[in-house]
């Protein structure tokens, strides 16, 4: 029997530097956008620039902070007493200055408001 010699090469993860990872970005951004390209440049996995841009723009949403609450003037519209398929306990009623209006009730998910006000805000 003969014997058998195996030979592999073990890969070690990279370290990089902040500089680096800034650099890789700014060349992406340089690109248009295209990850693909850059990834392929520089022989690095697509989903490492897609993690670190992600984790960047995290990092740059936390460092800002919350967005300030703005309130709008709210009123009273239409005649109160009018027979609404809406009506009912928590209904609220929405209109905006540039004639944009909306309902929601009692039972409106949050998250869902947030991001429609969030929408909204641009058309106001």
């Amino acid at each position: 029997m003969s014997a058998v010699e195996m030979v592999s090469r073990i890969e070690r993860r990279r370290k990089w530097s902040a500089s680096e990872k800034a650099a890789l970005l700014a060349e992406i951004e340089a690109e248009g956008g295209r990850v693909a390209l850059v990834a392929r440049r520089h022989r690095v996995s697509e989903s490492l620039l897609y993690n670190w841009r992600s984790a960047r723009k995290a990092a740059l949403a936390a460092a800002r902070g919350p967005e300030p609450v703005e309130f709008l003037q709210l009123g009273v519209v239409g005649d109160r007493s009018a027979p609404s398929a809406l009506a009912g306990p928590g209904l609220i009623e929405v209109d905006l200055p540039n004639g944009v209006r909306f309902r929601v009730d009692a039972s409106v998910n949050e998250k869902a408001l947030t991001r429609v006000l969030r929408a909204l805000k641009g058309a106001v």
